[in-house]
């Protein structure tokens, strides 16, 4: 029988700059492996074998995403036995704090030619640092198009019916889940459904629901409340003992896109752009705050002011996403340089070893 794959992002480059949500994703833990070693030193495609290797086992295997590299990925989890292997160099420094996991540092740089990587000093630091400023400035541009959805946002706001807007929330909370209360501590998880990436917008709300029996499409406008919506139903959740599953915007990470409430066969997202989605199951059901919410003819009203912010909102979005591509570009040159200074059949052993102990900890 096969296993579960879910696909998502545990950090991402966003208007607040590179967000970490791994203390959430790895709480739970009981051993982790945790991968050092510069660009090139094949972290990747060592853990898409090993998460490969425990798919084909029918395992339940979770794929935490590169928000910088689309083809890449940080992290595989077999969430079942609570035993990972993570990418624990910058931007997405791993510092698990739960009491008695067990921790294992692997030295991928074991496996480079230190004389090599020494003739190339120079252009190491030089494409280092420029990769650095094309991130710098991507999350200034992500920060910039942020304030300009925010002047969409308080057009919405200051023409909604927040009366109407919490007793929907109430209607949900009831709907979801009655009186019901589980006597247990709940395991809330903080996790990115999607990130901005060097080739745009990308999402995993398929992959995530694709077996939730029941979903809520949320249609609506920015400031139309969606967020605040999730947020107030994750925490009725919590509070009666239910896990969830909290996907945070991964534009804005102060906002919620998503809420998965497993126990109850649930899932209900914000449907617009860029992760815009329609029903496609019986079972579905969209939930329409701009009609419920919001004043009628607010966007006719303010059509041209909305126009203009918007356009402003989407331009600062290409240019923030033009500089993740460029900062790709220049990675995959320092990728290179590494690579020549590689033994991979190093890489390769501690890949064995890495699975190995892995295997053991899920049969222990």
């Amino acid at each position: 029988m096969a296993g579960k794959v879910r696909h998502y992002y545990a950090g991402g480059n966003t208007a607040k700059g590179f967000y970490s949500l791994y203390d959430s994703v790895l709480e739970g833990l009981g051993r982790l492996y945790i991968l050092k070693g510069g660009p090139g030193t094949g972290k990747s495609s060592l853990m898409k074998s090993i998460g490969e290797r425990f798919e084909e086992k029918g395992l339940d295997v979770d794929y935490l995403h590169c928000a910088s590299d689309n083809q890449s990925i940080d992290g595989v989890l077999l969430p079942e036995f609570g035993v990972g292997v993570v990418d624990g160099t910058a931007p997405h420094v791993i510092e698990p704090k739960a009491p008695g996991v067990i921790e294992e540092y692997v030295n991928l740089g074991v496996a480079w030619d230190s004389e090599e990587l020494s003739r190339h000093r120079e252009v190491i630091l030089k494409l280092n640092d420029h990769i650095a400023s094309l991130f710098n400035k991507a999350y200034t541009s992500f920060a910039a198009s942020l304030r300009a959805h925010d002047e969409i946002e308080d057009i919405y706001i200051s023409n909604m019916d927040f009366k109407e807007a919490n007793e929907l929330t109430d209607e949900l909370i009831s709907l979801f889940f009655h009186n019901q209360n589980l006597s247990k501590t709940p395991a809330v998880k903080h996790r990115f459904l999607g990130a901005a990436t060097p080739e745009g917008a990308v999402d995993f709300i398929q992959n995530l629901t694709e077996d939730v029996p029941k979903r809520y499409f949320i249609k609506g406008r920015a400031g139309s409340g969606k967020s605040t919506m999730l947020k107030k139903i994750a925490a009725a959740g919590e509070e009666r003992g239910f896990d969830v599953e909290v996907y945070h915007c991964g534009f804005d990470p102060n906002s919620l896109d998503m809420l998965i409430i497993r126990e109850k066969g649930i899932a209900i997202f914000d449907s617009t752009a860029p992760h815009e989605y329609f029903p496609d199951r019986n079972s579905d059901e969209i939930i329409d705050m701009y009609e419920r919410c919001i004043t009628k003819g607010t966007d006719e009203k303010y059509a041209d002011e909305i126009e203009r912010t918007t356009q402003g909102y989407k331009d600062k979005m290409k240019e923030a996403v033009s500089y993740l591509k460029e900062a790709k570009n220049q990675r995959q040159r320092l990728e290179s340089i590494y690579v020549n200074a590689m033994d991979f059949s190093k890489v390769n052993s501690l890949k064995e070893d890495i699975f190995q102990g892995m295997n053991e900890f899920i049969h222990r």
